[in-house]
């Protein structure tokens, strides 16, 4: 057996020792190395540092300082600097048993499968390490609601939230995969077509520390399932769409304070631009700044472009309003629908755009680009 083994790890300072034990116990006469990438802001990265002076297997440390990527990216930082091929990647709490790992090796050693995937709901697999009842209904319901997004992807996967799995990095990706949530084995699975096998495994109680579940994890999670289901322009949807109703419930608030209603839609405007450009930098488009222009750059284009959009949108809408004989809110409403699908086309084609050393065809990146943004990573 050769296999790095890579923990992710954030605030886990008491759960190390006992891990590595376990581990190197679990892979004996093997060559097999512990790669932690650590987020911490707790002593974790000195914990570890200490058992590594200690231990018979290599442990190695990546300590973190930007979290990019949250808990996907650390995974991809591990494999990414893995020394084997087989990577079998864990949570750094002991409730995935290290004992488990000979099995999914042997699994995988058959030659026939790209990632072994352990799962807590096939038969011989258990679920008990889950703090309560309603933590086993929101873990099976959300694996429920995955599966139906990708009835084919996932088909013959009964686990694919779970975080313990072994994969040939070969199959990966590895510089182009750049997940955005904690369900990194969902990303994988949803991005790339791959040959799974499944092993079962008893889900323990966590061993030291505290659960990391929130109800923040599980909005990023929805956006996360969003994203990877649908495409970029969903999230963009889902920010234009909150942008839609902010703008909307400020226009009925001004011209219910006696504000005309232009001037009105000109301040609800001016306010969502400011907050839909934010989100869109956290959320939609983060995975293609770094290769874009600079952030001030990517305000001013989008700041110009929504404005100019503004100044052609308010006419339109006043023509609905005087000529029409409709109401204010319901002609806001319209005119942003019409006007969503051409800011995102100009937000991922320009604003976005990644800076080009030289020319290709333009018609041709075009086409690619639009495919890429707004359909990228949907099922097959």
């Amino acid at each position: 057996m050769q296999l790095s083994v890579v923990v992710p790890t954030f605030n886990e300072a008491p759960n190390i020792a006992e891990l590595v034990r376990r581990v190197t116990a679990a892979t004996a006469g093997s060559d097999v190395e512990i790669i932690f990438v650590d987020d911490s802001t707790d002593t974790t990265p000195d914990t570890i540092r200490e058992v590594a002076d200690a231990a018979s297997v290599p442990v190695k440390l990546i300590h973190r300082t930007d979290r990019s990527g949250g808990l996907g990216g650390a995974v991809m930082t591990g494999i990414a600097a893995a020394t084997y091929d087989a990577c079998l990647v864990m949570d750094g709490d002991l409730q995935h048993p290290p004992e488990d790992i000979p099995k999914l090796f042997s699994r995988y050693a058959q030659g026939d499968v790209d990632l072994v995937v352990a799962s807590r709901y096939i038969d011989g697999g258990e679920h008990h390490g889950l703090a309560d009842q309603t933590r086993v209904m929101v873990s099976k319901s959300s694996t429920a609601l995955t599966k139906a997004m990708f009835p084919i992807r996932l088909k013959g996967v009964s686990d694919p939230m779970t975080g313990f799995f072994l994969v040939d990095r070969r199959a990966l990706d590895v510089e182009e995969l750049k997940p955005r949530g904690f369900k990194i084995l969902l990303e994988i699975l949803a991005r790339k077509s791959m040959r799974v096998a499944e092993v079962p495994f008893s889900f323990a109680d966590r061993f030291a520390g505290d659960s990391k579940a929130s109800f923040t994890q599980g909005l990023h999670f929805l956006l996360q399932l969003t994203a990877l289901r649908f495409g970029k322009m969903s999230l963009f949807a889902i920010i234009g769409g909150l942008g839609a109703l902010a703008n909307i419930f400020i226009v009925w608030a001004l011209t219910h304070l006696g504000i005309n209603y232009i001037a009105s839609a000109i301040i609800a405007a001016e306010i969502t631009i400011l907050a839909n450009f934010v989100l869109q930098e956290r959320f939609v488009f983060q995975d293609m700044r770094n290769e874009a222009s600079g952030v001030w750059s990517r305000f001013a284009k989008s700041f110009t472009f929504n404005n100019v959009e503004l100044i052609i949108r308010i006419p339109v809408m006043a023509l609905m309003v005087t000529g029409g004989h409709i109401s204010a809110v319901l002609a806001t409403a319209i005119t942003l629908v019409v006007a969503f699908f051409v800011r995102f086309l100009f937000h991922s084609l320009v604003v976005y755009a990644p800076r080009r050393a030289a020319k290709t065809s333009r018609v041709r990146e075009v086409l690619r680009d639009i495919d890429e943004q707004a359909m990228a990573p949907g099922e097959l």
